[in-house]
């Protein structure tokens, strides 16, 4: 008891308020946890923005860590802490609404070994007489104990994955199809898409399916979906620190690696492009042949030193330089394919949408693989860009919709907004976005500056969110109007009301609802 002298009975009714307010305080956590891919720290990070979003979450935050600091001289100040950890933070809700919470094995088992930890502090109150403040204790601390349980729980769900990697190697021994490894800070899964559709005409091809890149999602792909006679198996590979793609590459050895870009997405992480690319480069370490994208300046003298020094087959494919080995040269929405300076064939359509830096990458993929030219140029036509990414349609309401909900990265933002300056629309056109996340120290300045390129192309601006909603404010400093709104049910609801035919709308990034 405190030295107030409470009754017991309060003491303990305050400590079985706290144990019952654990279940709503855990499930948020644990869906944060489930939808950062269990990477251990990320609980903590997110509980950070939450509490510090916006003042009344402050205001429940300041709430909870005094009842904790209370509650050691008066046992029902740790009630304080049970309402705020039960209702808060505001907006991140127990259920979720775009990233829902899934019951999984592997999220039972993170629950079992949180749920253990959280019992040792409510055992040690028990133990010394005086539950509430290690009760409240628990609830404040619940972020930090369920990132400790995913630090606890990673190498077991490490080692329960193995069988399923040896059954993917022996699946990749046995078919012995030809690998083409991808990874980049972004355009991976458009440029295997688009390796996959050029190669698809003349050999059997498998790529691995939507963003299945880490260790448990390519496993996955090949024990489901490699069939014997595959001649060319075409993997994605990220990445969120150093040595996960020597690990995957240990099982799934390429031939061919493909390096597409490399920017500030992931630098809460990695800290600086120079360590991105000193991890994307272990994609290198077991391929006879790099394919890069010649027009990153990172890239261009990666392929010089893979070349001089480890005697690699670097091919640099290209838009703007000249003297990449494969360029694809682009002129109102037609393609030409220049090979060692050389055109290939006349130039062919290009949809909307397709990166032709991503396209490049994978001609010279085809045509390493003995693609021939002409069918190369056949099949380009028919590429579609990946749902989601820079996709452009006309809506049964008349307004021109460019889609770019699934990317977050500067390069992607910026192509977004050209699609949507040349859209056929001569009415009002409008950005709607919650700004870019994971690039660090940078991403306030990033959002700031989209923003003010979005003033450029867009005659209002639709904020969802409060991720970066300082940011992109001052970006738009008064410029343009500015609508701001708490999620993009309710942007897509004012694009609605207030667009229609001739106009245009870009949806730039779209996050889940477990950020702010």
């Amino acid at each position: 008891m405190g030295v107030l002298g409470e009754t017991s009975g309060a003491a303990w009714g305050v400590y079985a308020a706290c144990i019952l307010a654990l279940a709503p305080a855990g499930a948020r956590w644990l869906r944060v946890a489930q939808r950062e891919h269990y990477l251990a720290d990320s609980v903590s990070r997110f509980a950070l923005r939450w509490w510090t979003s916006e003042p009344l979450n402050v205001a429940l935050g300041v709430v909870a860590l005094a009842g904790v600091v209370l509650s050691g001289l008066w046992p029902l100040a740790a009630a304080a802490t049970a309402v705020a950890a039960a209702l808060g933070p505001l907006h991140l809700t127990i259920r979720g609404r775009t990233s829902p919470l899934v019951l999984t094995r592997r999220l039972e088992s993170l629950a079992a070994v949180w749920l253990v930890a959280e019992a040792v502090l409510l055992g040690l109150g028990a133990a010394v007489g005086d539950p509430a403040p290690f009760a409240a204790a628990g609830l404040v601390a619940a972020p930090a104990l369920v990132d400790a349980a995913l630090f606890v729980t990673a190498p077991v769900e490490r080692r329960l994955s193995a069988r399923f990697v040896t059954m993917a190697a022996e699946r990749l021994r046995r078919v012995s199809p030809t690998i083409v490894a991808i990874t980049g800070s972004f355009g991976k899964t458009s440029t295997k898409n688009h390796i996959a559709h050029l190669v698809a005409g003349t050999k059997s091809v498998v790529a691995t399916p939507a963003s299945f890149n880490n260790r448990g999602g390519l496993a996955r792909a090949v024990n489901e979906h490699l069939a014997e006679g595959t001649d060319v198996f075409v993997a994605e590979m990220g990445t969120y620190g150093p040595g996960e793609i020597r690990d995957l590459c240990r099982w799934c050895p390429p031939e061919i690696a493909v390096m597409t870009a490399i920017g500030p997405v992931h630098l809460e992480r990695f800290g600086s492009e120079d360590a991105i690319l000193t991890a994307k480069t272990e994609i290198t370490e077991r391929a006879s042949t790099v394919v890069v994208n010649a027009d990153d300046s990172r890239l261009a003298a990666l392929g010089a030193v893979l070349e001089s020094d480890r005697g690699l087959h670097v091919i640099r494919a290209a838009v703007d330089d000249p003297r990449a080995d494969v360029r694809l040269w682009t002129e109102d929405g037609r393609a030409a394919v220049v090979v060692s300076g050389k055109p290939v064939g006349a130039p062919v359509e290009l949809r909307p949408g397709i990166q032709p830096s991503n396209l490049a990458c994978a001609v010279a993929v085809a045509l390493h693989l003995g693609v021939p030219p002409e069918t190369v140029l056949e099949r380009i036509p028919t590429l579609s860009p990946v749902a989601n990414r820079l996709t452009a349609d006309t809506s049964s309401a008349g307004v021109y919709v460019v889609d770019d909900t699934f990317n977050s990265n500067p390069a992607g933002a910026r192509a977004a907004l050209a699609l949507l300056a040349a859209a056929p629309a001569a009415g009002r056109r409008v950005v709607v976005t919650p700004g870019m996340v994971e690039l660090g120290a940078r991403q306030a300045t990033e959002n700031e500056a989209f923003a003010r390129a979005a003033c450029q192309v867009a005659s209002s601006i639709v904020v969802v969110g409060l991720t970066n909603r300082r940011a992109l404010l001052r970006g738009v400093g008064g410029q343009r109007p500015v609508v701001v709104v708490r999620t993009r049910d309710e942007a897509v609801a004012w694009v609605r009301a207030n667009l229609g035919p001739g106009d245009a709308v870009l949806y730039e990034n779209d996050l889940p609802d477990h950020y702010p």
